[in-house]
């Protein structure tokens, strides 16, 4: 049974690039809601749906939707490493009803996760194992991409399945929405970085200090007004929350990737985790939004939001 929804954004750059106090304050203050609604909510089983910045997934073989039967994190940016706690054997057979419901999902069984997936569970929880959970990996960032349409058709299936489920079921999304960090494309990327791009899993300390410090540079110079990087984009952030809000995700339908690259960064199309997410809470009717918090924060390249949700039953 599905109980409740908690959208997220994730930066790497939280805890090391500062914002004004004051936002930090606030965004913590929405953290300690969203914990307490969680309490309220009280789940037996967590879904987190969440993308991957070339630290867990790569061309090699890149799937536009993948659940994991096992999953790990590499701990990348200072956040935890480790196992998760997947019920495997619940994992599977969410595979398997949404391949017989038409929509095609990869499985593996040894998923890699980065902080897209470990931060929210950090914070939500204390720790990346403390709940039963199932990883759905949604691509994000490596073109081509499928249509916004595909991850709202994931998240319908997958809710179905989870609404018939004789537990608890939290659903987290977890994604920016309007930025644009500077992340490398395969099509333009010298040799040594599209190779890191096709099979890049196991960095050096040196490879992968030198990424998170160009990463954290990037966020300093986007604060000061100096990055050659996109701006946020507040005005399609609030659109986009008020889309959710209204019940209005056949919405995003109409969209294009091109649009939401030009209108709010490459990196916009981790609102897919979201869009699947709320997808999921709405397959069996609507529902209510019952919190919504918005900064948009260049220190950490990020349009943020926090936001929770439950059925209306």
């Amino acid at each position: 049974m599905l109980v409740g929804l908690v959208g997220t954004s994730h930066s790497p750059l939280m805890g090391v690039n500062h914002p004004a106090p004051e936002v930090e304050a606030a965004v913590e203050n929405e953290f300690q809601r969203a914990r307490n609604f969680i309490a309220a909510c009280d789940p037996e089983l967590v879904v987190v749906f969440a993308p991957d910045h070339y630290n867990g997934v790569f061309y090699d073989m890149m799937p536009p939707f993948c659940v994991g039967q096992q999953a790990s994190a590499v701990g990348d940016y200072g956040t935890q490493s480790g196992p998760l706690n997947v019920p495997a054997d619940l994992s599977r057979a969410l595979v398997e009803h949404v391949l017989h419901s038409g929509v095609d999902v990869a499985m593996s069984e040894r998923m890699h996760v980065d902080h897209g997936f470990s931060q929210p569970l950090q914070i939500l929880f204390g720790d990346i194992a403390a709940m039963p959970t199932i990883p759905v990996f949604i691509n994000s960032v490596a073109v081509p991409l499928g249509p916004a349409s595909r991850a709202r058709q994931l998240g319908h299936v997958m809710g179905s399945f989870l609404e018939e489920l004789d537990q608890r079921v939290l659903l987290v999304g977890s994604g920016g929405l309007s930025h644009d960090p500077p992340v490398p494309e395969l099509a333009t990327a010298p040799p040594a970085i599209a190779e890191r791009l096709i099979a890049g899993r196991n960095p050096t300390a040196e490879e992968r200090a030198a990424r998170e410090k160009k990463v954290l540079r990037t966020g300093r110079e986007l604060a000061a007004g100096t990055a050659s990087i996109a701006p946020l984009n507040p005005d399609w952030d609030a659109d986009f929350l008020a889309l959710l809000a209204e019940n209005r995700l056949s919405d995003i339908d109409t969209w294009s990737n091109e649009w939401c690259v030009d209108q709010a960064g490459h990196s916009s199309h981790e609102v897919r985790t979201w869009i699947a997410a709320y997808a999921a809470l709405a397959s069996r009717g609507t529902y209510e939004v019952t919190s919504s918090f918005y900064r948009a924060v260049p220190e950490w390249i990020a349009g943020f939001s926090v936001t929770t949700a439950i059925p209306a039953r």
